[in-house]
């Protein structure tokens, strides 16, 4: 299915390219965040006049990421949870429970979809994650997961 991007999207395309994605993804994603529309005449026209508005406001999308990415990366938060005797975690830390936890610390409102926790979760430690703030600006900050008390 053919579309039009309406906003840059890391690995797929940037602003007023025509691409050839799948049905799914096209409707499921693209069209339903309003990153994309159909790919008829009537939109490739109306793309083509509102380009250069789409790159002033990816533009500043961007420069609001730099900022928080300022702001957070490299960062260091704590987290306390119930653990066993063998440091493993009843559950695991979530994505959104770190975005509360930056919200709490820092007053910026990151979505759990941005999150990306390089691998689960489930122990005691220090975890790097990866926060997807821009196709092109992320930021990386440390989760430190100490036990809250130990259950036997």
């Amino acid at each position: 299915m053919k579309v039009i991007l309406l906003e840059n999207v890391r690995s797929i395309g940037s602003i007023g390219e025509v691409i050839d994605v799948k049905r799914g993804f096209a409707r499921n994603f693209l069209i339903a965040n309003k990153k994309a529309l159909y790919a008829s005449k009537e939109n490739i026209k109306e793309v083509e006049k509102i380009k250069s508005d789409l790159a002033k406001k990816d533009n500043d999308k961007k420069q609001e990421a730099k900022k928080i990415s300022e702001k957070i990366n490299k960062k260091n938060y704590v987290v306390k949870k119930l653990s066993t005797e063998n440091n493993e975690l009843y559950g695991s830390v979530k994505p959104t429970e770190i975005s509360k936890l930056i919200h709490v610390e820092n007053k910026i409102d990151i979505k759990p979809s941005m999150i990306q926790p390089i691998n689960e979760i489930k122990a005691i430690g220090k975890f790097k994650v990866k926060i997807s703030l821009h196709s092109e600006v992320d930021a990386e900050i440390t989760i430190d997961v100490q036990s809250a008390e130990t259950i036997q």
